[in-house]
């Protein structure tokens, strides 16, 4: 069994923003994203954080793609890490970030970071470290693949994954026809066994952590865009940063997400959504929790 999300739930999951603060009460991000080809992955996932609430997020990726990223945005920090031939994140960066990372509430990997092997090597030296560390993991896309290209069975321990279908196929050897036939079943498989919280991506996305199970059923094919993926990312991290635990950041990240996307679509049709679009949306799609 699962329980859809409502309209209400969700409301009921927004962190408090109470008047006497500052940018370290909503706490920061570590965004590790981006490869040469992949850029808007960096910024979609990092801004994401912001809209949704975060007071802080940096970004560490390579000097190319935070050149790019720093001249669209003045809204985040950047921490440059050592490349791999001018294309990826070099495999023995994380040496670089190792010192940095206990100064942020949580982190997120993976958003457009490559497929290349320099790029699975620095996952896997990432996970390793957050293995045995407490701090909350947000992982995505490329994280994803290179979980899958190092055949792990554990997961850090306060993490979420956020696969679609043929990710999430890679991850259990199993087949996407199969993965859609039941999804529930799947995104609830996965969950248990890696241990973490599986945000199974697509039409009605489904959350499974531990035995729960929660399904989503805002969103429309608005979402299915490039870069769709990477904002939810980052609005995950945004609320997790905030305080939500990772499985409420996931169910709150996933409604307003959807919504967001909705919205964008009522004024230019499920056609012409871009991912960049859903970003900016979220503002509207929180105004609608809020009832304002």
């Amino acid at each position: 069994m699962a329980d859809e999300i409502t309209k209400e739930f969700a409301a009921n999951l927004l962190p408090k923003r109470p008047q006497d603060s500052h940018k370290g009460t909503f706490g920061k991000v570590l965004n590790i994203s981006g490869s040469l080809n992949y850029q808007g992955a960096a910024y979609l996932s990092s801004i994401a954080a912001l809209k949704t609430g975060a007071g802080y997020v940096t970004l560490a990726s390579i000097q190319k793609v935070i050149d790019n990223i720093a001249a669209k945005t003045p809204d985040i920090t950047f921490l440059p890490l050592r490349d791999s031939y001018n294309q990826c994140i070099a495999s023995d960066a994380f040496s670089e970030l190792k010192d940095f990372i206990k100064s942020y509430t949580v982190l997120s990997v993976g958003s457009g970071l490559s497929d290349r092997p320099a790029a699975v090597a620095f996952v896997d030296e990432t996970l390793k470290y957050l293995n045995e560390t407490a701090m909350p993991v947000i992982i995505d896309a490329d994280g994803l693949n290179a979980i899958s290209n190092l055949s792990l069975t554990k997961l850090p321990p306060d993490s979420v994954i956020t696969p679609h279908p043929k990710e999430l196929s890679r991850l259990i050897d199993v087949p996407v026809e199969e993965i859609q036939n039941d999804r529930v079943q799947y995104a609830k498989f996965a969950a248990q066994k890696f241990g973490t919280t599986v945000v199974l991506k697509g039409h009605n996305t489904v959350i499974a952590s531990g035995d729960e199970v929660f399904i989503n059923k805002t969103g429309n094919s608005a979402l299915a865009k490039a870069g769709s993926g990477d904002v939810l990312t980052g609005m995950i991290s945004g609320f997790a940063a905030q305080g939500l635990s990772l499985k409420n950041a996931a169910i709150l990240g996933v409604f307003l997400h959807g919504l967001s996307g909705e919205l964008a679509s009522k004024e230019l049709t499920e056609y012409g959504v871009l991912a960049s679009d859903v970003l900016n949306g979220i503002p509207a799609a929180i105004k609608t929790l809020l009832g304002i």
